[in-house]
């Protein structure tokens, strides 16, 4: 980040690559450390930190024979993943686990949702663009498409404004709309964490194996033994 600001790289370059190599030096150190005391190397090599860590020094290393892949050493910043095993975070995994299925439940709600915003935002962009003209910005449909997204999202950037009373009009019931719109992913993605929450709550008994058992049950429904929660 620092070497991106150019009064800094003049003053201090040199001490950015000297940390630049120092660290990645320890990386590929720890990296080599790994692959050479794990059992089996490979899947280590392909799993997802194996690969960040690759990607952390890789950046460096084509630097030397590739001048301009400076540029890819921002890609160690998925080195900050690590900080998960650092803070010992991975008990909250369970929850993770809990938000992404809910997510992948309802993934077909939300892509009507967005197919639904869609059309919404093409519509009233051309609405807009038929109402204003040219001469207030809304220079083409797509221009007019992407007001209509800054708009309905709430963000509002100005650089565009209507000017006829019709469009201002239009303008008030898109930012309006926008809120209304907001909540909805939220209430399907929310319902749908509920549900995802009720039936991991379920009970299987430690006797015969048999899962789903209702999370209240007192005795198992297939060898009648009794469940202790």
């Amino acid at each position: 980040m620092l070497d991106s600001v150019v009064e800094y790289t003049q003053q201090y370059g040199h001490i950015f690559r000297i940390a630049e190599w120092t660290f990645t030096i320890m990386f590929t150190v720890e990296y080599s450390l790994r692959i050479f005391s794990i059992r089996r190397p490979i899947s280590y090599i392909f799993s997802f930190f194996g690969i960040i860590d690759f990607l952390a020094i890789l950046p460096t290393y084509l630097s030397l024979f590739m001048p301009g892949t400076e540029v890819f050493a921002i890609i160690r910043v998925l080195r900050v993943l690590r900080i998960f095993r650092v803070l010992k975070l991975v008990q909250f995994m369970g929850e993770a686990d809990l938000l992404m299925t809910a997510m992948i439940t309802s993934r077909r709600k939300v892509f009507i949702w967005l197919f639904l915003v869609m059309n919404i935002v093409i519509i009233l962009g051309s609405i807009m663009y038929l109402v204003e003209g040219k001469n207030t910005g809304f220079d083409s449909i797509p221009s007019s498409i992407y007001w209509a997204v800054v708009t309905l999202t709430t963000v509002g950037y100005g650089d565009v404004v209507p000017q006829t009373s019709l469009g201002q009009a239009i303008a008030s019931f898109i930012m309006v709309l926008g809120y209304s719109i907001i909540a909805v992913p939220t209430g399907i993605v929310t319902s749908e964490i509920t549900f995802a929450g009720k039936s991991t709550r379920e009970q299987r008994c430690v006797v015969c194996g048999k899962e789903g058992l209702s999370e209240d049950a007192k005795f198992c429904s297939n060898c009648a033994s009794k469940l202790t929660g």
